[in-house]
């Protein structure tokens, strides 16, 4: 009888497609790869005084706070860069790499985060991550000057990169398959896609009532107590050991890095930029080949085929990587358009991100109760046509728009359309992995997702000049409309 109820733990991985129009966000079970190890194999008694899975709401609650600051950080800057460059004397390249520092240490650095949680603790691997986070943000509110900054910024991205895969195999593994998986995603992807929204929204009220250090201060009292919450209520897991992958992780950092700087210098100078920033682009392509070649003869590779060939893990990565190049573009070019054409104010403009941050919010709580009445493959179809319809209605602003007439309505079905999105791709990125897959599993969606935004942004700069709007808008249209029918066909 023993026997018969673990075996029923393992479904067979033919039944994958089939799931996939059922709706595998979890609200149903989700199906694990043949031979896989499931979530009850993991060490999850904890040592005296520290909580366990008795109290997996406050242990959601803690993991979703720290994905929450890993995504408000990429967007809280920006509308404090003037006041960061004048404070500190800073030119444009140098303004440049208070963004970029966070931006590509983070996106680079994301596989290792997950696969080192995956070898030496999840838990572990995720507190020291919070913790490194939680001291950087503190330097580069006290920074003296534009190096200590940007090195501050660089170490923000390293503490990024090893919460953020973490914490979301944090997560699988304390809900495991059923309605409070999905749930908990629901909970996820609104924090997910709500941080660029609100780093917005906060940064321009911070930045005009206290200056630009507040939006670096104001996060670490929140970071050192998602440090201390998740030193009492997570709970403990069994490393899975074994050796790491040194040449895929250097090979890996060093291709993405290449990559994302190259695509963000292009993106960013005139006329299609300079020698170098393509250069850069091929040496960076060139690195990621000999990573792929690495991962084909290591013995234990960074990112496991297995990983790959799991579930729906390929096809949910493509598609989360053109949905990060319409998010990162959107939340670039929508508060210029505001503040450069409407005339709004750095507060009004985070302001009117509220009515976007919301509706993310409603539709990623929405969209694991839509999974349970509708086909799953309609749910994320349905979305991304949302996305599509606000980014096409957004592409028609005039330049003496208003508001309510031409703001609010596809501000509402873009949030709409990224919240079911963020969702249902996330929980695709895990269905078939292995536990012991989980946080590089949850590494690779992240990078995607920054990746994509990388190239999507590069691209959408080129194709509005950097100044018609409209036009970058509807490009974007254009991706979510692409990604609308891949969903229907991958």
């Amino acid at each position: 009888m023993r026997r018969r109820r673990a075996d029923r733990r393992f479904l067979p991985t033919r039944r994958l497609r089939r799931r996939w129009e059922r709706g595998g966000s979890g609200e149903n079970p989700s199906p694990l790869a043949e031979g896989a190890v499931t979530v009850d194999t993991l060490d999850t008694a904890a040592p005296a005084g520290r909580s366990t899975t008795s109290s997996p709401g406050r242990a959601l609650a803690v993991l979703a706070t720290a994905q929450f600051l890993a995504v408000l950080t990429t967007s809280i800057v920006n509308v404090a860069l003037p006041q960061i460059r004048g404070g500190l004397n800073l030119s444009a390249t140098g303004l440049s790499w208070v963004v970029n520092a966070y931006v590509l240490v983070f996106g680079a650095l994301l596989l290792l985060g997950g696969r080192l949680g995956d070898a030496y603790g999840l838990r572990r691997v995720f507190l020291s991550g919070t913790a490194l986070f939680a001291a950087a943000t503190l330097v580069a509110g006290l920074a003296p000057g534009a190096a200590v900054l940007i090195a501050a910024r660089s170490v923000q991205g390293v503490g990024a990169a090893l919460l953020a895969p973490t914490a979301l195999a944090l997560l699988l593994a304390l809900y495991p398959a059923g309605p409070g998986r999905g749930r908990a995603l629901g909970v996820w992807g609104s924090v997910s896609g709500a941080g660029g929204a609100a780093g917005v929204l906060l940064g321009g009220l911070l930045s005009g009532a206290y200056g630009w250090r507040a939006v670096f201060l104001v996060t670490v009292p929140a970071a050192v107590a998602v440090l201390a919450a998740g030193w009492l209520l997570l709970p403990a897991d069994r490393p899975r050991g074994g050796r790491l992958d040194v040449a895929g992780a250097l090979t890996s950092a060093a291709g993405l890095i290449a990559v994302t700087y190259s695509l963000s210098s292009l993106s960013s100078l005139p006329e299609g930029g300079g020698v170098s920033a393509w250069a850069t682009l091929v040496a960076g392509a060139a690195m990621l080949a000999v990573f792929a070649a690495v991962q084909r003869r290591a013995a234990e590779p960074l990112v496991p085929p297995r990983l790959l060939r799991a579930g729906l893990v390929r096809a949910a990565n493509v598609l989360m990587s053109l949905v990060g190049a319409v998010w990162i573009g959107l939340f670039f070019f929508l508060p210029l358009y505001q503040q450069r054409v409407l005339g709004y104010t750095p507060l009004e403009a985070g302001l009117t991100q509220l009515p976007l941050a919301l509706s993310i919010i409603v539709s990623s709580w929405a969209a694991p109760r839509l999974d349970r009445r509708l086909p799953g493959r309609a749910v994320l179809a349905g979305g991304l046509a949302a996305l599509t319809a606000g980014l096409a209605w957004l592409s028609r602003a005039p330049a003496d728009g208003t508001f309510l007439a031409d703001l609010l309505g596809p501000s509402l079905l873009i949030g709409a359309g990224l919240g079911v999105a963020f969702v249902r791709l996330t929980a695709l990125s895990s269905t078939g992995v292995a536990p012991a897959d989980s946080g590089v599993a949850g590494g690779l969606v992240n990078a995607t997702r920054q990746i994509g935004g990388a190239v999507g942004l590069a691209v959408l700069t080129a194709v509005s000049g950097g100044s018609a709007y409209g036009a970058a808008f509807a490009a974007a249209a254009v991706i979510a409309a692409l990604t609308t029918l891949l969903s229907l066909v991958l």
